[in-house]
């Protein structure tokens, strides 16, 4: 029986991780996730939170399959991720990435559109803290990115669900098969945060930008939440089918060429997201099924990888391969662990990879789209081929360019990979642990002997291949320029001329306002003075005296504030009046 929304628990722990000291702060940050992760359990499909305000029903929470399994993995790996920061002192940080997480559970529960936009915005403000955390100009510069980048997605999002509001529609629901401003609005809203090409640079560009931790919070939330909203709303929208293929086949190219380890890891997020949206694009059971169970994969995993990453940029201090390798006998676990996420993400068998990303491929064959599965299958392919092998190798065994880590990795930070490692291997080994959770009763076997050594035949010819071009692939200190490079240039000469305009107005009008302001106060201190200068500019004359057509102006009068102002009772009175008048138009209104 849950008490609390689980949103709610989050925020009171972003609270706590704010004031609370030391060792109560730390404490905090295991004990609120482990809350939210036990009210998540607790829910019952069915179950909803609905407060009338006005003439509207807000549902804060409404509960079914589909919900509650993002629930559960958003509250687990919000716990994992604190575990894994709880060696950092900054107050902010840990505050920011719990309401992070809480603004994704509101989302994730949300039953009315209006609800789901003010978690949706909560989302993006609060992660961007993570960003700027790190305290680089790089980081400062991208989080401006980043921000600028979510408030144009949510803007659009805004603007679609104020005019499905309007047209009648109030709770969430799907709106596939529809068209129209609102549905393409929404669908642009909900594509920015999935980060489709090309409305995906920002997050390569923010993610290894942001500090150590709050890359691994960042890499759970934004764009799994996208995913949950386009299975909720857009399932079965055909352009959705090849915008995720797109994703898989455009993500592992970039990350074979990338040098920054986070940056590398961060183009694998868009290819992964890209068979969960590809999934949502064909909406069948199968594939719905097969789409929110790689989200579900991806963020153990992937979360695992940026805590591998994490550690050795802590270590080290270093995050480019260029920079890296022999230094896996100084950090055997952090090998040992990184090599479980590489595993799983490339889809070995007996890890919870394996089993998702199979039932992807599997839907697009079912749904008798050949080309689809076979492409899906290459990305595959890729991936195996950039983080189980490149990345592991040359991060890690390659040739030594980083001296003996210099900073010894804390504890905390081996619990959480660990426990990630943990549940990334017995959701392979048992599968069914999973299906119990899916939207859709599901019956598939991913442990066939042909789907087991054709997998495997596949992965061991793409080793061989590695091995045998290793002399030739190498890595370099490069950077790869991607399709932000075509908004950011110009929008930040744009930007910065609009700054420079605004300041020269802004400058102009201080100077009119301190004229205005100097010339007027005389006649703020005397009104009387104001009667004199219109009787000088108009002509206007007192009473004739002494020579026939000859006049003295008015002169000003002292003037006493004290005689002319009014009363008190005057002011009272009219604040009573119209205090008066507002409470009942309140009555009148709510009776």
């Amino acid at each position: 029986m849950f008490l609390f929304h689980p949103a709610l628990i989050l925020t009171t722990g972003a609270i706590a991780a704010a004031t609370l000291p030391g060792r109560l702060r730390r404490v905090s940050l295991v004990v609120f996730p482990s809350l939210a992760l036990a009210a998540v359990l607790s829910l019952e499909p069915g179950t909803t939170w609905v407060y009338p305000v006005l003439t509207v029903k807000l549902v804060l929470l409404k509960v079914d399959a589909l919900s509650k399994v993002f629930g559960v993995i958003f509250s687990l790996i919000a716990l994992f991720a604190s575990i894994y920061a709880l060696h950092i002192r900054n107050r902010g940080e840990h505050a920011a990435a719990l309401l992070y997480a809480a603004g994704s559970l509101g989302v994730v529960f949300a039953g009315d559109w209006l609800t789901l936009v003010v978690f949706w915005e909560s989302m993006s403000i609060t992660s961007v803290f993570l960003i700027w955390y790190r305290g680089k100009p790089r980081s400062l510069s991208a989080g401006f990115r980043y921000l600028l980048v979510h408030t144009l997605g949510g803007n659009a999002l805004l603007a679609g669900v104020v005019l499905y509001i309007a047209g009648g529609g109030w709770e969430v629901g799907s709106l596939a098969g529809g068209s129209g401003s609102a549905f393409w609005l929404i669908l642009f809203g909900f594509a920015v945060n999935a980060a489709i090409p090309p409305l995906h640079a920002w997050l390569t560009d923010a993610y290894p930008e942001a500090t150590v931790t709050g890359s691994v919070f960042l890499s759970a939330f934004t764009t799994k939440v996208a995913v949950y909203t386009l299975i909720r709303v857009f399932p079965g929208v055909e352009l959705l089918v090849w915008a995720g293929v797109i994703m898989a086949l455009y993500g592992v190219v970039f990350a074979f060429l990338e040098n920054n380890i986070r940056r590398l890891l961060a183009y694998h997020i868009v290819s992964q997201v890209g068979y969960m949206v590809a999934a949502a694009g064909m909406g069948t059971a199968f594939a719905l099924n097969g789409g929110t169970a790689h989200a579900f994969s991806h963020i153990l995993y992937k979360a695992l990888l940026f805590m591998g990453a994490g550690a050795v940029i802590y270590a080290t201090g270093r995050e480019k391969l260029t920079d890296l390798g022999g230094i896996a006998r100084y950090m055997p676990w952090v090998v040992i662990f990184y090599t479980i996420g590489a595993f799983s993400i490339s889809g070995v068998p007996f890890f919870n990879g394996f089993i998702s990303k199979s039932i992807v491929i599997a839907a697009a064959g079912a749904d008798r789209r050949p080309l689809v599965e076979l492409l899906l299958e290459l990305a595959s392919v890729g991936t195996f081929l950039s983080i189980s092998l490149k990345l592991l190798y040359f991060m890690f065994f390659g040739p030594a360019r980083a001296s003996r880590p210099v900073s010894k990795i804390p504890l905390n930070m081996y619990v959480g990979m660990g426990a990630a490692s943990v549940l990334c291997i017995v959701f392979g080994l048992f599968p069914a642990l999973l299906y119990n959770q899916l939207p859709y009763r599901l019956y598939y076997e991913p442990y066939t002997v042909d789907h087991l050594v054709s997998s495997v035949q596949l992965l061991l010819a793409t080793a061989a291949g590695f091995w045998l071009l290793l002399p030739k692939i190498g890595v370099k200190n490069t950077i790869s320029l991607d399709t932000d490079w075509f908004y950011r240039r110009p929008l930040a000469v744009l930007f910065q001329r609009l700054v420079d305009a605004t300041h020269r107005v802004d400058r102009g009008s201080e100077q009119a306002g301190t004229l205005i302001l100097e010339a007027s106060k005389p006649y703020f201190n005397n009104p009387f003075l104001a009667a004199e200068r219109l009787n000088e500019l108009f002509g206007s004359r007192s009473a004739p005296r002494g020579l026939p057509g000859k006049s003295e102006p008015v002169r000003a009068q002292p003037y006493d504030e004290h005689r002319y102002r009014f009363p008190l009772g005057v002011t009272v009175f009219w604040v009573m009046v119209i205090f008066g008048l507002t409470v009942s138009l309140i009555w009148i209104y709510q009776g």
